[in-house]
């Protein structure tokens, strides 16, 4: 008889567990600068990965493997010198034993901001988190930006340790632990000739902006959605007027690829909407199509797999279905980037603006956004969540503004789509909410609407839908889209939970505005504007333009956007985002803008 009677089973049973031990999925979450961020030479970059084997590994950037000097490798951590004269700015992903992981994008670009560890950061008498040792100084735009911060640090006992160089904004380590300490070096710091303003950053240790805006207010829980909703900006028929109509025989339509910057920390690679977007992503039909580049994150439903879902999710497969996926075939190719710098709060949202805008993309989209510490929504009640303190927001104010005014001298085709938020409050007036208050063309504000109960009404009727009671609203809103969408799922053909808020509505704009460039990429942003608001159907009763408080829900639409006809029933409505004759409208722009 044996001596261990069991021990063919249990060798059997091993045999069996170690391919599921093996099979964890090869991915980067997390990819970041490193060492010396002002360095001008070699650059470095820190990886962290989940899934590697203890054999060889291949990290490629932008489809090319790395030499092997350029890598060092402790465990799941890598860490990479690149020279930025010798490389560009591209997706970077790994592979090993016929495993490919999510492809994350790698700027070589110069603004990098450091978060804040744990010990770095303080309750304020807000009670907010807000950090005690980092600040960031924009520097006049006459001045050395780096000289100036360099000489500064130095009186002050300080370090330069990030950078935005484009904004000339650097930020210092402060010599200081407690929040006093700091508020004294800030005002000193604010008082220096050549500082324009100093940014305190109010966010946690190393997590992220709280950009789950349904939170914002506290809102009692709405009406569940639909399951028509994107129905009401003819989401399928857009999809189908691209595919049909771009190709066609008689008079295609050429198009340009376009690439698309997404604001959120990362996207669930696990989950059937994206588990085809790996490594270099093939399609077995040699076509362009959509690639997505992020890390991967840990939950299906998490805000920037949602937002980055309803852009590029794989149709028929998840909870969730990209616009830009279905114009695979017919389309040129998006490239949707996931990427935010750092957790770094609004000042890391900017510094990641400012890499992506450098590497090529055409559309912004941030779906978050920002109220005062004492903002009020229409009921007169204070708004409790996403809030920052007077000292942080006149800071984050004064960062927008360089960013906006860099944007308009060097990158004036450039646009950003920004949330109008769900605080049942205003989102034009500055004392209220960053960034939608700022007024200029190449900020878009996008409301949400969900579908009415009136199920005896056709789309484009105003009464097909309603305003989100949550969503910001008033004149600075551009337009409305559907705030609901179905968030990722591990399983396929599995319906996820229904995700709602402004962060979802903009996304919706902003894939229409990317297939619109993709048409006539000669449209500037206040054409793009006027094409999506002459497009738009409405939302909303007629107020003649003298709506009632806070029931303007977007801008009136104008005589001007209805061919100067005053007696339209249109004129004096509330914008809704029109997929499909926004993009008809793109089409005849071509002959009238070349």
């Amino acid at each position: 008889m044996p001596l261990f009677p069991f021990a063919g089973l249990a060798l059997l049973l091993m045999a069996t567990a170690l391919p599921s031990l093996a099979a964890e999925p090869l991915r980067l979450v997390h990819l970041q600068r490193c060492g010396d961020l002002l360095a001008s030479g070699p650059l470095s970059y820190c990886l962290s990965a989940q899934g590697l084997q203890a054999g060889a590994v291949r990290v490629l950037l932008d489809g090319q493997p790395l030499a092997e000097q350029h890598v060092q490798r402790d465990g799941q951590q890598l860490r990479l010198q690149l020279d930025p004269d010798t490389y560009k700015s591209a997706p970077i992903w790994l592979e090993q034993e016929g495993q490919a992981s999510n492809p994350v994008w790698l700027s070589l670009n110069s603004s990098h901001v450091l978060a804040a560890k744990p010990n770095e950061v303080a309750k304020n008498m807000d009670g907010l988190t807000t950090y005690t040792n980092l600040v960031s100084l924009i520097i006049e735009e006459n001045a050395d930006g780096l000289s100036t911060a360099r000489q500064l640090a130095k009186k002050y006992g300080a370090e330069v340790v990030g950078a935005i160089p484009p904004l000339n904004t650097y930020q210092l380590r402060l010599p200081a632990t407690t929040l006093l300490e700091r508020d004294a070096l800030v005002l000193r710091l604010g008082t220096e000739v050549n500082v324009d303003a100093v940014v305190v950053e109010e966010s946690g240790a190393e997590e992220g902006e709280g950009s789950n805006e349904l939170a914002a207010g506290k809102q009692p829980p709405e009406e569940k959605p639909s399951g028509d909703e994107w129905a009401a900006n003819r989401f399928l028929d857009a999809v189908n007027y691209y595919q049909r109509r771009i190709p066609a025989t008689h008079k295609p339509v050429p198009t340009t690829p376009i690439r698309i910057g997404v604001i959120e920390r990362n996207v669930d690679f696990d989950t059937a909407d994206f588990s085809d977007y790996l490594g270099a992503a093939p399609r077995s039909d040699g076509k362009p199509h959509t690639r997505l580049y992020a890390r991967d994150a840990s939950k299906p439903d998490g805000h920037g797999t949602t937002v980055a879902g309803i852009l590029a999710a794989r149709w028929d497969k998840g909870g969730n279905t990209g616009f830009l996926r279905g114009l695979d075939g017919a389309g040129p190719g998006f490239e949707v980037i996931v990427e935010r710098n750092s957790d770094a709060g609004i000042t890391a949202n900017i510094a990641a603006s400012v890499n992506l805008v450098e590497d090529g993309v055409r559309v912004l989209n941030w779906s978050w956004g920002i109220h005062r510490v004492g903002a009020k929504n229409i009921q007169g009640d204070e708004i409790d969540s996403l809030v920052r303190s007077g000292l942080a927001m006149n800071g984050y104010e004064e960062l927008l503004e360089e960013f906006f005014l860099w944007l308009r001298a060097k990158h004036p085709d450039v646009i950003v789509v920004n949330s109008a938020g769900n605080g049942s409050s205003y989102s034009g007036a500055d004392e209220y909410r960053l960034p939608s208050s700022f007024i200029t063309d190449q900020l878009f504000v996008v409301g949400g609407h969900q579908r009415s109960e009136r199920q005896d009404v056709a789309v484009n009727d105003p009464a097909y839908v309603v305003k989100r009671s949550s969503s910001n609203s008033d004149m600075r809103v551009d337009i409305t889209a559907a705030a609901c969408a179905h968030a990722s799922t591990v399983q396929a053909d599995a319906a996820g939970d229904a995700h709602c808020g402004t962060s979802y509505a903009t996304p919706m704009v902003t894939g229409i505005i990317a297939a619109v460039l993709s048409i006539n990429p000669d449209l500037h942003p206040e054409q793009v504007r006027m094409l999506l608001r002459r497009s738009a159907m409405t939302i909303g009763k007629n107020f003649d333009f003298e709506p009632a408080d806070a029931e303007d829900l977007t801008a009136p639409i104008l005589p001007s956007e209805r061919d100067y006809d005053l007696n339209n029933k249109d004129v004096g409505r509330s914008a809704r985002l029109d997929m499909q004759k926004a993009l008809d409208l793109a089409v005849e722009s071509r002959d009238r803008v070349r």
